[in-house]
């Protein structure tokens, strides 16, 4: 089900008003209705797949209680590591089985040697990455000693499938969104009001962003050489905005439902486009992967506190798994290795971490010229490196980066130009955003920007709803 489809606004009505009308004074019902209700959400889309989900509830649940009870490390070890060969066997299988069947097929082939083999017709599950992320985490809190292991089996059902964030996350810690399934909740106003405005610019972003730029997107990467640089670059521009659009505004639409149930998720983008490096943009950008890769990969492999060249190799291999963690396709690895080489300057020069305790032009209305250069240079990289994550293929990315030196043929078009108004007004809403300013005190100016957002997004809500980018990962 999607969030921007005529269902969910049925739906999400009736389970409020079932959850805290009805269920409210029994929280196992609650959790209960919160489970149902997940699924239901879930498998609108393919309810085929509800197994998988199941399936990794159950071992989760079984493998987290006898990670607790276990009387040694060892006995610890083995309980984890069936919990990782269950979860990652199950997404290797159903992401990664026919990229490597492909790439086996190829490397054979270059040696001259034909190989008669064929990929699999794998549909790849929605939100597999996300929800398999999710309870690994709670195994390997659970072996860290960080959480312990709880005994409700809906309780652990409904973390593992909380609606608002199951398909393209935040991926949330299970110790932060489980405590609080297991502990009552009670609706205040001041939730319920935040949540409504994320779901109001979530759905701006979505609608009037990512949707209005998805054609002119789709049109230049379709066929690049049949449009002149300006125009190809353009369409780069226009996707780094769908996709952050897209993304996150699937990320505010999932934390505000969230609110409006009583829970709290975890941030997952903080105005990354506001970066003045790209170290500051990853703290920015999809903050529960890359804090999910920061505490269970870099760490463990002695992130920084090692000699220069194994910490380096440790930044790397963060990157390249990031990328692969998208799709099995070496754009997506490609697209993570660009960033690593923007990465390690900083990290060498100690500056990765300058950036870690202020929004840039911090109580002032506008950036001072070097800030507004080091954005500049950090958008300019990044939109570079959405070409390879966008394109189909290494060669199409490579000809699109090419033709941007071609100056023949016609100029963006008046209403390829008109479709920058979107991205123009989100990064106007997101600056005043920042510090908490967008939503004045008054009420009449309060009001006349909820209906301004309200009015745009209905103008341009289109019959047919448009999937969001990272169901695909």
């Amino acid at each position: 089900m999607l969030f921007n489809s005529p269902e969910f606004l049925v739906f999400l009505p009736i389970v409020f008003g079932l959850y805290w009308f009805v269920t409210h004074r029994h929280l196992r019902a609650q959790n209960l209705l919160l489970l149902i209700a997940s699924y239901i959400f879930y498998g609108w889309w393919d309810w085929r797949f509800l197994g998988l989900i199941a399936l990794s509830t159950l071992v989760d649940f079984f493998v987290g209680i006898r990670i607790e009870e276990a009387d040694s490390k060892p006995s610890k070890k083995r309980w984890l590591w069936a919990s990782l060969v269950v979860n990652l066997g199950i997404l290797g299988y159903f992401k990664y089985a026919n990229f490597f069947i492909e790439n086996w097929i190829t490397a054979w082939d270059s040696l001259g040697v034909s190989m008669h083999a064929s990929t699999l017709q794998i549909i790849l599950p929605v939100g597999i990455s996300f929800y398999t992320f999710q309870t690994l985490s709670y195994s390997i809190d659970i072996f860290r000693g960080n959480l312990n292991a709880t005994r409700d089996p809906i309780a652990f059902a409904a973390f593992v499938s909380f609606f608002p964030q199951l398909v393209a996350g935040p991926i949330e810690r299970a110790t932060n969104l489980l405590p609080q399934i297991t502990s009552p909740r009670k609706f205040t106003y001041e939730q319920g009001r935040d949540g409504m405005r994320l779901i109001l610019w979530g759905m701006f972003k979505k609608v009037v962003v990512a949707d209005s730029c998805a054609a002119y997107v789709d049109m230049c990467f379709d066929n690049p050489e049949g449009f002149s640089g300006a125009t190809l670059i353009l369409g780069a521009v226009l996707f780094s905005f769908q996709i952050y659009g897209d993304f996150s505004g699937y990320s505010d639409i999932a934390i505000g439902t969230a609110k409006l149930f009583g829970f709290e998720l975890m941030t997952n983008f903080k105005f990354p486009y506001f970066s003045r490096d790209i170290a500051e943009f990853w703290r920015r950008w999809h903050i529960s992967l890359s804090t999910w890769f920061r505490d269970y990969l870099y760490i463990p492999l002695g992130g920084s506190r090692v000699s220069k060249p194994k910490a380096i190799r440790n930044v790397f291999v963060i990157f390249l798994v990031s990328g692969f963690w998208h799709g099995a396709n070496w754009t997506f690895i490609v697209w993570g290795g660009i960033h690593a080489l923007l990465f390690i300057p900083l990290f060498l020069r100690g500056t990765n971490r300058k950036n870690t305790t202020s929004t840039v032009a911090e109580g002032k209305w506008l950036p001072s010229p070097r800030e507004l250069l080091q954005m500049g240079w950090t958008f300019t990289a990044v939109t570079i490196a959405w070409v390879f994550f966008r394109a189909d293929n290494m060669g199409l990315a490579s000809q699109y980066l090419t033709q941007w030196l071609e100056p023949s043929g016609d100029m963006p078009s008046s209403r390829m130009l008109l479709c920058t108004m979107g991205p123009l007004a989100a990064v106007a809403g997101d600056w005043f955003l920042r510090e908490n300013k967008l939503y004045s005190q008054r009420k009449w100016l309060r009001w006349g920007v909820y209906v301004a957002i309200a009015t745009a997004i209905l103008f341009s809500w289109d019959d047919a709803s448009k999937q969001f980018i990272y169901f695909q990962f």
